[in-house]
C-alpha cells in the first residue's frame, strides 16, 4: 500500500474547510493572508537593513502591502522593492480575487435561498394554496377580483387585506413571472408569498403557517396516466399532514377546500380530516357542466360568465341575518340590481337544504342563506330609498314540462381520466336517451379496464368504445361527425403538458371544421382546452369551449370565501331540482314591448325566474348572453332569441 503524499494530505484538509461553507472559506483565505505576510515580512527584516526595529513591523509592513496596492511608490531599494511587488501581486489574487469571489459567491448563493421560499411566513387570517398546477394562476387572479366578496371574508377573520401564500415544489422567479402574466394578477403578483415545499412535508406545512390560515385550498395535483400514486393519494396526503401537525401542536384544524377527482373518495376525506371542510368533485364538475351543455346548446357562455373572473355576474350567498325577517318578494323588490334566486336552509347535521325558487312570500330566517345572482357584491347588500321595485309573487314552482323524446347522439373525440365520469353523468339522465361512441387511439383493453374500474355501465347510454385517431382525416371522415348531434373534443392527460394536449385538440378542431363545412348538417361542438392561455388562439370558432382549469379555479375560490356556495353549485347543475334553461318566448304571453321587469312578472306567474336574454346575434363584444339586465331596459326581442330562465328539470320528469 502506497503511503499518502504529503502534498495529497495538505490538499485534502483543504479541501474538507473549503466545503464546509463560506465561514470556513474566510478563515482559510485569512491564514493565508497571515501566511503571506509572515514571510514577506522575514524577507524583508533578515537582510538587517536596519528599516524596521522589530519582525512585527517588517510583518505589518507586508500586511499593507499585501492589501493595499497604493504603497508600492514608497519603498527604496532593489530586494525591499522586488518583496513588495510580489506582495502587491499576491495581494490581488488572494486578498482582492479569493475574498470577493467567496463573498460574491455566498451572497448569490443567499439569494438563491431566500427565493427558493425556505423561510417561514409569521402570518395569521391568511390563505393558503397548497400546490402549483394549471390552476393556481387563475386561482390567484379569482381570489384578487372577488373584492366584494372577500371584503366580507377579511372583515370576519379580522384582516385588512388579502395576504396569499402558495406552496410550490420549486418556488422562483418563473412563478413569479407566470404570476404576473396571468390576466386579473399582473403587478399584484408581487403580492403572493411563494414559498418551497410539498403539502405532505410538515417542514413545509410550518413554512406557509398552514394552522393559523383562515382557508387553506388544496387543488388536485397532476399525475401520468396509469400511476399508483394519483392525484386524490395526494390530495388524502395532504389532508392527513395537516391533521397530523395540528394534532402534534395541540392546534385548531383551518377550514380546508379540497379538491379530488374521483367522489367515491368523499367519505375517505371525512374520515382522515375531521375539521371544517369543503370537497370539490373537479372531474364530476367539469363532467356535470358538459352533459349540461350537451343537453342545453350555448349554456356555455352562462357558467362561462358565472365561473370565472371578469365582467359579469356571479352567484353570491349571503347571511339570513341581513335580510331576516323579510318574504323574499319584499328582499327582491329592495335590489333593483339583483336577482334573488331562493334560500338555504340548515339540514341535517352540518349540510344544507337547497330551496331555490321558492315561494316569494317565503319568510327569511336568522339561520337561512340567501342565494342571490348579481354583478357587484355591493349590488346584494340594498338599494338606496326610493329606488325599489315593485313586489313579484312567485308561486310555487310547477311540475316539470315533460320527458324530451328521441336519442341524441354524442361523439366523443380523445381520452382523459374525466371520460368514466362524463359516461355516468349521461347516464344518470334517465329520462333521456343517448348513444355515446368514444374514440381514442388508446387501445380498448385499456380503457375498458378504466371504465369498468369507475363502475359505469356503457349500455345504459349505448355506449361503444372505438380505436382510431381523430387527428388522421381519413379515421375522421369514416366517424361520419355530421351524423351526430353532438361532437365533444377532449383535451388529453397523457401528454406532457397542457399546451400539447390543447395542440392536439385545436388541430382536431380544425380538421372537424374542415370536414363538417361540406356536409349538409352540422352538430353541436363542444371543445375542452387545459391551458387558459389557450382561450384566445381560435378567433371567431363556432365550437363552444370550455375551459376546465378556469372554472375549478373558481369554483375553489369561492367556495374558499363562501363555503355555502358549493351546494348551490351542486344544486344547479346536476340532475333534478332548479336548473338553468333556455326557452322560447314565445311559450309565453309576452307583449310586443316588454322591459325586463314584466318578463320578471310573467314568469313569475309560471313558478320561474328570469335571468336574462340569449341573443341569435352577437352584440359589439362578440356576445350572446345579457344577464341580469336593468329592470327598466325594453328587451327588444327578435326572432331566433331565447330567454334564459331558473326553472326545474324537465330531463328526469315521468
Amino acid at each position: 500500500m502506497l503511503p499518502f503524499r504529503v502534498v495529497d494530505r495538505i490538499k485534502f484538509l483543504l479541501e474538507r474547510q473549503l466545503v464546509k461553507g463560506a465561514g470556513f472559506q474566510l478563515l482559510v483565505v485569512g491564514g493565508l493572508i497571515g501566511l503571506i505576510s509572515l514571510i514577506g515580512g522575514l524577507l524583508v527584516v533578515l537582510p538587517s537593513t536596519g528599516e524596521f526595529d522589530d519582525a512585527g513591523s517588517a510583518i505589518w509592513w507586508a500586511f499593507l502591502r499585501l492589501t493595499d496596492p497604493g504603497y508600492l511608490g514608497d519603498d527604496v531599494g532593489t530586494w525591499q522593492r522586488f518583496v513588495s511587488t510580489v506582495l502587491t501581486i499576491s495581494g490581488y489574487v488572494v486578498f482582492m480575487g479569493t475574498l470577493v469571489a467567496i463573498l460574491t459567491r455566498w451572497l448569490i448563493a443567499r439569494m438563491a435561498e431566500l427565493e427558493r421560499g425556505l423561510t417561514p411566513v409569521t402570518l395569521k387570517n391568511h390563505v393558503v394554496v397548497l400546490g402549483w398546477t394549471a390552476q393556481t394562476p387563475p386561482l390567484v387572479s379569482e381570489l384578487f377580483s372577488s373584492t366584494g366578496r372577500m371584503q366580507r371574508f377579511l372583515e370576519l377573520h379580522d384582516s385588512r387585506k388579502l395576504r396569499l401564500v402558495v406552496l410550490a415544489a420549486e418556488a422562483g422567479a418563473s412563478k413569479v413571472h407566470e404570476l404576473r402574466l396571468e390576466p386579473g394578477v399582473g403587478r399584484r403578483a408581487r403580492e403572493v408569498i411563494l414559498r418551497s415545499g410539498l403539502a405532505i412535508q410538515p417542514e413545509a406545512l410550518h413554512r406557509v403557517a398552514c394552522l393559523d390560515a383562515a382557508a387553506v385550498i388544496v387543488p388536485s395535483q397532476v399525475h401520468e396516466a396509469g400511476s399508483l400514486v394519483t392525484s386524490d393519494v395526494e390530495t388524502v396526503k395532504a389532508l392527513l399532514s395537516i391533521a397530523a401537525q395540528a394534532r402534534h401542536l395541540n392546534a385548531p384544524l383551518p377550514y380546508v377546500v379540497a379538491e379530488i377527482q374521483d367522489m367515491r373518495k368523499l367519505p375517505v376525506i371525512e374520515r382522515v380530516y375531521p375539521g371544517g371542510v369543503e370537497v370539490v368533485a373537479g372531474d364530476a364538475t367539469i363532467s356535470r357542466l358538459m352533459v349540461q351543455n350537451v343537453l342545453h346548446p350555448n349554456l356555455s357562455e352562462v357558467y362561462n360568465e358565472l365561473l370565472s373572473a371578469g365582467e359579469g355576474n356571479e352567484i353570491f350567498v349571503r347571511g339570513g341575518e341581513t335580510a331576516e325577517g323579510l318574504t323574499l318578494g319584499e328582499l327582491a323588490s329592495r335590489l333593483p340590481e339583483a336577482i334573488v334566486l331562493g334560500l338555504l336552509h340548515p339540514g341535517r347535521g352540518q349540510g344544507w337544504r337547497v330551496n331555490l325558487l321558492a315561494e316569494t312570500t317565503t319568510v327569511v330566517q336568522k339561520e337561512d342563506r340567501v342565494v342571490l345572482l348579481a354583478r357587484d357584491y355591493l349590488h346584494t347588500q340594498g338599494a338606496p330609498k326610493g329606488k325599489t321595485l315593485p313586489e313579484v309573487a312567485r308561486r310555487s314552482a310547477p311540475a316539470p314540462r315533460g320527458v324530451v323524446s328521441g336519442t341524441h347522439r354524442v361523439l366523443v373525440l380523445g381520452w382523459n381520466r374525466r371520460v368514466p365520469t362524463l359516461a355516468a353523468e349521461f347516464a344518470s339522465y334517465v329520462g333521456r336517451h343517448f348513444e355515446l361512441d368514444l374514440v381514442s387511439v388508446i387501445p380498448l383493453e385499456e380503457r375498458q379496464q378504466e371504465i369498468q374500474r369507475y363502475g359505469v355501465d356503457l349500455s345504459r347510454v349505448n355506449g361503444r368504445l372505438l380505436e382510431a385517431d381523430y387527428m388522421v382525416e381519413e379515421d375522421l371522415r369514416r366517424l361520419n361527425p355530421a351524423a351526430y348531434d353532438t361532437v365533444m373534443l377532449l383535451s388529453s392527460d397523457r401528454l406532457g403538458s397542457g399546451e400539447e394536449a390543447d395542440a392536439r385538440a385545436m388541430v382536431g378542431y380544425l380538421q372537424l371544421e374542415e370536414i363538417l363545412s361540406a356536409a349538409p348538417r352540422r352538430p353541436q361542438v363542444i371543445m375542452e382546452l387545459s391551458d387558459p392561455d389557450n382561450r384566445n388562439l381560435l378567433h371567431d370558432h363556432s365550437s363552444e369551449m370550455l375551459i376546465s382549469p378556469m372554472i375549478l379555479s373558481h369554483v375553489l375560490a369561492q367556495v374558499a370565501l363562501r363555503r355555502e356556495l358549493r351546494v348551490v353549485l351542486d344544486e344547479l347543475f346536476t340532475v333534478g331540482g332548479a336548473e338553468i334553461q333556455f326557452r322560447n318566448p314565445c311559450d309565453y304571453p309576452l307583449p310586443a314591448s316588454t322591459d325586463f321587469r314584466l318578463l320578471e312578472k310573467i314568469l313569475a306567474e309560471h313558478g320561474e325566474i328570469a335571468l336574462g336574454i340569449y341573443r341569435a346575434k352577437a352584440g359589439e363584444q362578440g356576445r350572446h348572453l345579457q344577464m341580469n339586465p336593468p329592470r327598466g331596459e325594453y328587451l327588444d326581442l327578435r326572432e331566433g332569441d331565447q330567454l334564459v330562465v331558473l326553472c326545474l328539470d324537465a330531463i328526469t320528469a315521468g
